[in-house]
């Protein structure tokens, strides 16, 4: 009996897959993680934005697993770089706020507190993901924003086999910032109107075509969709139009001492999200077209919140609260997927709460490698091959900084559905629950005083656990003249 066409074509793509996977079995999956910069946990289809266009996110979604209580271990930039690469709670690196925020010796602000001293480069002596992968046969890139020290601190020196464009910078500085010209680090400009997501998408493609044969790690953490808003002629006028169709855009509420966008509908942050999204449609074309796919783990996630309260107001993380540079949901939750076919099932979702120093067990467990000893995060592997899941526990936060985005010092703790939140410049304390009361609307304190008491109690031995530094209080502080934090 002849076959016909289609079926025989089914059968020998099926075939060719087979054997594809055959060959590739016992050898460890490549690695490809992608870090976005400010993405809100609401800023992708696949996490409910009808305003912001990601398919090519989206996709990687249905094809992984899609993580619905993750957390960056810091609502701000460096300190969740750190935790990543070394699986360390920032309190451990030292690096606790972004570095080049202003330190207590030339702090000139009028607050009640002087920060607490930070590092301002992780220290050689950190292990990083790169070197325990590096050590073990892998090929490492680095393609982005560092971030994490300068010269002698470079990715270079903490196990990256290739640097393109990682410095000190924590934005884009180039005479063209988001466009060529770039003026950064290892990275030649490009032609007129190229992209800087979409050159460093490019130039880990290519990584990607040169190093197939043996395990790799590609570490992209892209500058996108930090400061400054930026995007093309044509992404603008698209989303201006999308958002001329709006009923009601532009909706704002307080979040004192500022006012916080409670609407996605910022033309330029969308094309901002697409040019994102387009670059990791290059990364994951790159693996498709390498035969690649089947054998690499893809995480893609967020250094923190998305920017709701300043800085043009962005985007919104309703129904979260706050973003960037809180402590409130808005601040610290954000988007994590995870692919592998064959290993992760397809369309799953999880809603255990993650923290960012989880990657890094996560990664070593996959790719069948010791366990790292002295991390303060788990591995998720089981959760995601849904093979197990890591005993619950507590999440915790301590940032004793004024973030630029109207924050100000404190920690919190996540413990189950509660969620417990100390301000150190009035000792006040709020408390949540997070699946009533999502938004953290209703302080529930007063009327739970034992279990805010437990979850405080919990949270003060971590910090003495993890050597938290404090605030001090501001000896030049007059309550009586504004701090201007509602000014910016």
């Amino acid at each position: 009996m002849k076959l016909n066409r289609a079926v025989f074509l089914l059968l020998l793509v099926t075939a060719w897959i087979s054997a594809a996977r055959a060959a590739h079995a016992g050898k460890p999956p490549n690695v490809i993680f992608i870090l976005a910069d400010d993405l809100g946990c609401r800023d992708l289809g696949c996490y409910g934005s009808t305003f912001h266009e990601t398919p090519a996110i989206d996709g990687l979604a249905r094809e992984g697993v899609r993580f619905t209580n993750a957390y960056a271990s810091c609502p701000v930039c460096s300190p969740t770089r750190a935790s990543i690469l070394t699986g360390r709670y920032p309190q451990r690196t030292g690096v606790t706020d972004f570095i080049g925020a202003a330190q207590p010796p030339t702090w000139n602000r009028n607050t009640p507190h002087l920060p607490a001293a930070y590092a301002e480069k992780l220290a050689l002596e950190e292990v990083t993901l790169a070197e325990r992968l590096k050590a073990n046969g892998y090929s490492t890139f680095f393609g982005g924003k560092w971030h994490l020290g300068g010269d002698g601190f470079l990715p270079e020196d903490q196990g990256f086999d290739k640097n393109v464009a990682g410095g000190s910078a924590g934005m884009p500085r180039g005479a063209g910032k988001f466009f060529t010209p770039y003026g950064l680090p290892n990275l030649t400009d490009g032609p007129p109107g190229e992209h800087l997501c979409e050159r460093l998408a490019s130039e880990a493609a290519a990584f990607i075509g040169d190093h197939k044969a043996n395990p790799f790690l590609v570490y992209l953490p892209l500058y996108s969709v930090h400061i400054p808003l930026m995007t093309r002629p044509e992404l603008k006028e698209k989303y201006e139009s999308k958002r001329a169709a709006l009923a009601s855009p532009d909706q704002f509420g307080s979040e004192p001492p500022r006012r916080v966008r409670l609407s996605q509908d910022h033309a330029v942050y969308a094309g901002m999200v697409e040019t994102f999204d387009n670059a990791v449609r290059t990364v994951l074309d790159a693996l498709d077209r390498h035969g690649l796919a089947d054998r690499t783990l893809v995480i893609l996630t967020s250094d923190n919140g998305g920017v709701s309260t300043s800085e043009g107001w962005p985007t919104s993380n309703s129904p979260f609260r706050a973003g960037k540079g809180w402590l409130y949901d808005g601040g610290i939750r954000v988007p994590a997927i995870a692919r592998l076919p064959g290993r992760i099932p397809a369309g799953s979702v999880s809603d255990l709460p993650i923290t960012s120093p989880d990657w890094l067990p996560t990664i070593l467990d996959a790719a069948a490698l010791p366990a790292a000893e002295g991390v303060d995060g788990v591995s998720l592997w089981g959760v995601m091959t849904g093979k197990g899941s890591p005993p619950a526990r507590p999440l915790f936060w301590h940032y004793p900084h004024y973030g630029n985005q109207g924050g100000e010092p404190g920690a919190a703790i996540r413990d189950g559905d509660w969620k417990l939140i100390e301000w150190f410049d009035d000792g006040r304390v709020e408390l949540f629950n997070l699946v009533d009361d999502p938004g953290e609307t209703t302080d529930l304190a007063a009327r739970e005083p034992q279990r805010a008491a437990v979850l405080q109690k919990q949270l003060h031995a971590w910090q003495r656990e993890v050597g938290a530094i404090a605030t001090a209080p501001n000896p030049k502080y007059d309550p009586a003249v504004p701090d201007g934090r509602a000014a910016r």
